[in-house]
């Protein structure tokens, strides 16, 4: 089974959809029931993936497969250090935000089912892909159910919200797709044949003014996706309206999937561009972080709120991922999960007491500890966790990250700037989420309406469970997380640094010696380089 595992984790929802889609629409049970026990299957299965060798940087469970041989196009998927975490965060997610849905949707339940099975699939694909044409059609197909996710079975300004969502996404996919033929054109320009092999195309040197439109393209679809400032107008709508799961998946999962593709596929394919770029990036992250603190800081609406504290807390994963060093980089990865934990857990509370009183208007609120003490608990745990309190899982990355950037060759003269500025950013989280609980839970009970308000139920207890379990697990424990994120990351910043070094050379395009850019290629070839990038010290990375 492992030597088709990915292709397995792939298509088990595909084939769980089909199966829903003929079930009987009035057997709302047997609907429900059916996706979430495909959903824990493809749980246990995923957790296989611990079984690979992540003391390699080499891709686990590699297979690949010739699609369309005359365009170099395969099927090709493997997974490493840097995507492991992220496809388990997938399908640990996806069943918990279904099955917290549940009660808030009633409606069209057997097209929500497949829907939810469709998304789970094509986010796991995305996180897979080593062949950019793949990547590509996963990266649009998340589009299509989590479109029919936010307008159909979202809030009263649905369709605004859902169309705004697309729109922005796909502006910045169809610039990815003309930057990313334009590659494979070059590729063929040098080899004959055509080939959309991420390892193959990785090879080709190109010139640096045209690395700098080529990175600009796909540095846009990702910024989009993140969402990074100013591009992020769409994420407040989508989540206030999307339902309960929707919002999670759409927090947790799909906006790393934009930080996630600058590590994948951008700064690999145009390291030149990546590190001249890179403070340009690191300035706008900062800017995101305070302005989305800010932003949350102001808001009534705890849904919106959370949706733009998402802004500010995947600033602090660009800052690491630019600051291009081991601990960076790897905070900014344990980031993405640890984000994708806590902002999961708070749009399930959240969701708990819209069901309730079906507003989230912080005026409404007030006194809750009294007559709901343990949803206030899990709450105040929650929101420790987005805060970045000591013990939990939000401080390991956070100062990661913060000292990651500290220590920036990258960002150099002046990292120290930007890591006072980022740090601003976490104060600044302690208050408007503290501002949030105060009024959601301490002061007087004096609106009647929440007097006999009932207390978190035991599905909902189920549902928030196990990622209160990975809050502390992660804040304690963190090595080994860590320990399979550091031979990829590791690798990921040599062959980074050792092709700048090749590519600093001159501006004519060609390829790199050896198959696929492999690390010990570039390494032979930086061997005959002595050539140093502006702004490394002592000529080193």
């Amino acid at each position: 089974m492992n030597a088709h595992l990915l292709t397995l984790l792939i298509t088990l929802p595909i084939l769980a959809a089909f199966i829903v889609a003929f079930i009987p629409r009035q057997a709302t049970g047997t609907l429900r029931t059916t996706a979430v026990v495909f959903m824990l299957v493809e749980l246990f299965v995923s957790y296989s993936l611990l079984d690979g060798d992540y003391t390699t940087a080499s891709y686990q469970f590699l297979e690949q497969h010739e699609w369309i041989p005359v365009l170099g196009i395969s099927y090709k998927v493997g997974i490493d250090g840097i995507s492991l975490w992220l496809v388990l965060l997938t399908t640990l997610l996806t069943p918990i935000a279904l099955y917290a849905s549940w009660l808030s949707v009633d409606t069209k339940i057997k097209e929500f089912a497949v829907a939810f099975l469709m998304l789970e699939a094509a986010m796991i694909g995305a996180f897979v892909a080593l062949d950019l044409f793949l990547f590509y059609i996963f990266w649009e197909l998340m589009l299509v159910p989590m479109y029919l996710i936010v307008g159909i079975w979202g809030g009263p300004e649905r369709v605004y919200a859902a169309v705004k969502f697309f729109l922005f996404t796909l502006v910045g996919s169809l610039l990815m797709l003309i930057a990313l033929l334009y590659v494979v054109g070059l590729y063929e320009d040098l080899t004959g044949v055509y080939s959309f092999d991420l390892e193959e195309l990785s090879r080709v040197v190109i010139p640096y003014g045209t690395q700098i439109w080529l990175f600009g393209a796909f540095a846009l679809a990702f910024a989009i996706k993140v969402p990074m400032f100013p591009f992020h107008t769409w994420l407040p709508d989508a989540h206030t309206q999307a339902p309960t799961g929707g919002s999670v998946i759409l927090a947790a999962v799909m906006l790393k999937l934009g930080t996630y593709g600058f590590i994948r596929f951008a700064m690999p394919l145009f390291p030149l561009a990546a590190h001249y770029l890179g403070p340009t990036i690191a300035v706008i992250a900062v800017i995101g972080i305070i302005y989305g603190a800010y932003c949350a800081w102001v808001q009534k609406d705890v849904k919106k709120l959370v949706a733009y504290s998402s802004v500010s807390h995947l600033g602090f994963v660009m800052l690491g991922i630019f600051s291009m060093n081991i601990g960076g980089v790897e905070g900014a990865i344990l980031q993405m999960v640890n984000h994708g934990i806590s902002t999961g857990a708070l749009f399930i509370l959240v969701g708990v007491i819209y069901e309730r009183r079906h507003t989230r208007d912080l005026d409404e609120f007030g006194g809750l500890a009294k007559v709901m003490p343990v949803y206030a608990t899990l709450f105040v745990i929650v929101t420790m966790s987005s805060v970045g309190l000591p013990g939990t899982n939000g401080f390991i990355g956070e100062f990661m990250i913060l000292a990651g950037t500290f220590a920036s060759e990258a960002l150099q003269p002046w990292p120290q700037i930007f890591v006072f500025f980022a740090a601003t950013g976490v104060i600044l989280a302690a208050i408007y989420m503290l501002h949030a609980v105060l009024k959601l839970f301490w002061g007087p009970l004096s609106n009647p309406k929440n007097e006999n308000l009932e207390d978190i139920g035991t599905r909902e207890i189920i549902a928030v469970a196990p990622l209160i379990v990975l809050v502390f697990w992660i804040g304690f424990f963190p090595g080994p997380f860590l320990e399979k994120m550091t031979p990829s990351v590791s690798n990921f910043i040599t062959s980074f640094q050792q092709k700048l070094m090749i590519e600093n050379q001159d501006d004519t395009a060609r390829l790199l010696p050896g198959s696929g850019g492999s690390p010990s290629a570039v390494a032979a070839a930086t061997a005959r380089v002595v050539v140093p990038v502006a702004g490394d010290q002592g000529g080193e990375g």
